[in-house]
């Protein structure tokens, strides 16, 4: 019976909830064990026979989590019950040497960062996709001059495609991020207890080296019984990181779809409901979801802090709780990617409300361009400044559009033509850099998530 909704499927995507299953994760277990048999074999270690004995029985499908099971209700050992159970299925001769010279710590890290390898596979394809969405349709935006807000209050010009560039940019940077993280994070170990090699000897690393080639993953360069879990806190960062990006985007269009604000609005599929009672409403359930996941993501990084000080070679203080941090983190983060992904992609943005709303202060934002034209013009900074203000002020007062009481104004007339207060309030005239900036982004994103 489900009792987390991760359990019922309600988040995440099969295939990302697959890997975290305990039949896949049975198997990552059998695999490594198998890696390992051949490694050993390979270098003379244990006999050629053994190993492709031990192969096929970890292939074999014969191993199964109800076996598992049963000898887990003796022993209390999960790892210990997967190697007798392996072992069953094994020939006689190969028996001796399932789970030679290792510890169940080395089974359990490392299968660990096998399930990991194949999770942040699926993330950094999903990351790739939104950053290339993101940056498409900064381009389609690029020539919309917008509000740009600063502490909630009209600030000054922006391209509308601006917001969507700065979040595919940090999607090209997570992909950086995911790639420079594997080799300190995706790992493997199969140093035996106390992380000394002890029964392999001087060959250890030689198996190991072997092994991690093979499972894609990256030789740890020191440990204990267990990887250090600054390992792990990072991986628990990274995915938190990317949340925390995911949220920062849907915050901002929870806001934008404000009613007073109304420049976007979040697909909505017929026969959707916004709200069981309010017939009208369309609500921003996905962006919204996303920033509460956001929350669950960022508290797990703490847990993985905690995990880091263990008692001298190792406790299991940090055992149980690495069963929920890591599966949850990565699943629900590939939650969050497929709703924003979807939201960005589909996103409704009404440009007519977007140019509506930069005359909402009655062209008041436009302050800052004539702050400059006066100081082009040799009026000392703060003096310029302060007949702005006085300006501005009185017009909010009354209710004038501000260009008109810019143009009344004798201290700013004497200063500016009714030809150059025209060019300073006109919007397009005021996107700066944004074009070449949004250029750029695009550039980058092409190259850093192109798949």
């Amino acid at each position: 019976m489900p009792i987390l909704p991760i359990d019922s499927g309600r988040y995440g995507s099969t295939e990302m909830r697959e890997i975290f299953s305990d039949e896949r994760r049975l198997q990552y277990q059998l695999d490594f064990e198998a890696a390992v048999a051949r490694a050993q074999a390979k270098i003379g270690m244990i006999p050629a026979g053994a190993a492709e004995g031990i192969g096929k029985a970890a292939a074999s499908g014969k191993v199964t989590l109800g076996r598992v099971a049963e000898l887990e209700a003796a022993s209390e050992h999960d790892t210990a019950a997967m190697v007798e159970a392996l072992s069953e299925q094994s020939p006689p001769a190969s028996r001796p040497w399932v789970h030679y010279g290792l510890t169940s710590n080395d089974v359990v890290d490392t299968s660990t960062c096998m399930q990991m390898r194949d999770a942040f596979a699926i993330i950094e394809d999903k990351v790739a996709a939104l950053g290339q969405t993101l940056a498409a349709r900064a381009v389609e935006f690029k020539g919309v001059p917008a509000v740009g807000r600063t502490h909630g209050q009209h600030a000054s010009i922006i391209s509308f495609g601006l917001k969507f560039a700065v979040w595919a940019a940090e999607m090209a940077r997570h992909m950086d991020r995911i790639e420079e993280g594997k080799k300190r994070f995706l790992l493997c170990k199969t140093r035996g207890v106390v992380g000394t090699g002890s029964l392999m000897g001087d060959r250890a690393l030689e198996v190991e080296k072997l092994v991690a080639k093979e499972l894609e993953l990256h030789p740890v360069e020191a440990a204990t019984q267990v990887i250090p879990r600054e390992r792990y806190a990072e991986m628990q960062f990274l995915m938190a990181l990317i949340g925390a990006t995911l949220d920062k985007v849907a915050i901002e269009i929870r806001n934008l779809q404000r009613t007073e604000i109304g420049e976007v609005a979040e697909p909505f599929r017929k026969g959707q409901m916004g709200s069981s009672a309010v017939p009208v409403k369309r609500n921003p359930i996905k962006s919204e979801r996303t920033s509460s996941l956001a929350k669950i993501l960022k508290s797990l990084v703490s847990v993985s802090m905690d995990n880091i000080p263990l008692w001298h070679e190792r406790d299991l203080s940090n055992s149980a709780n690495e069963r929920f941090t890591l599966p949850m983190a990565a699943i629900l983060l590939d939650e969050m990617l497929d709703s924003m992904s979807k939201v960005v992609k589909e996103l409704k943005v009404d440009a007519g409300r977007v140019v509506k709303n930069l005359d909402m202060t009655k062209g008041q934002i436009y302050a800052e361009f004539v702050l400059e034209a006066l100081v082009k013009k040799g009026v000392a900074r703060f003096e310029a400044y302060r007949d702005i203000q006085r300006v501005a002020f009185a017009a909010l007062e009354s209710g004038e559009q501000f260009k008109d009481a810019v143009s009344a104004d004798a201290r700013i007339a004497k200063q500016l033509s009714k030809k150059e207060i025209e060019e300073i309030f006109d919007a397009k005239s005021h996107l700066a850099a944004s074009g070449k900036i949004i250029d750029s982004v695009a550039k980058l994103v092409n190259e850093k998530c192109r798949r």
